[in-house]
């Protein structure tokens, strides 16, 4: 039953696909990478209710005070900068968590290809990471959460039919691997 358990998470993607667009941007994105104040407002307002959100509202503005004068640096620029080495080092450990889940397992494939599936994997895993934090404040987290999720559930559906396939036509296996590289950009960007 490892197709249920597969298709247990596009189930959990879709639900939050569905309620997703019901839910305001983020306050801290819209009033400090925006400066929308009067959208942050709102936001909170509907996050929090209308006589919650003040001391929120408070320590957002704040913040940004502090950080007006501070550069937004580039990809290259946090790697280079050692106060966030241990940050980077958690999410390094957590990208490679990824390894086993076994997404590699379900390509069907034979044991002398599954170290160069596993290499791919964490590939994927750099350029999604590398990729969406490039664009995240072009697009904004709302933007990458429901096409990564979309992109998610497609990736899913036409895993399964390559899988389903993968007994008649051999070179479906290989695709399958794809669309594994791909699940995991496409997570690693969205959500």
């Amino acid at each position: 039953t490892w197709n249920v358990l597969l298709s247990f998470s596009g189930l959990v993607a879709l639900i939050q696909l569905l309620f997703l667009p019901f839910f305001p941007e983020s306050p801290p994105y819209l009033l400090l990478q925006k400066g929308d104040k009067a959208g942050c407002l709102k936001a909170m307002k509907q996050l929090w209710g209308e006589e919650n959100y003040h001391t929120e509202f408070d320590d957002l503005m704040k913040e940004k005070a502090i950080t007006k004068g501070t550069k937004i640096m580039n990809v290259l620029e946090v790697l280079r900068e050692p106060s966030v080495y241990p940050q980077l080092c958690t999410m390094l450990l957590l990208l490679l968590s990824l390894q086993l889940c076994g997404l590699s397992a379900t390509a069907n494939l034979q044991d002398n290809i599954i170290p160069y599936v596993s290499l791919g994997v964490s590939v994927s895993e750099l350029i999604s990471v590398i990729f969406c934090s490039s664009i995240i404040d072009r697009f904004g987290r709302r933007m990458l959460l429901c096409g990564g999720y979309l992109l998610m559930a497609l990736i899913l559906v036409l895993l399964e039919t390559c899988l389903l396939l993968s007994d008649q036509f051999l070179w479906m296996r290989y695709c399958s691997v794809l669309l594994i590289f791909l699940f995991i950009i496409a997570y690693g960007i969205g959500p």
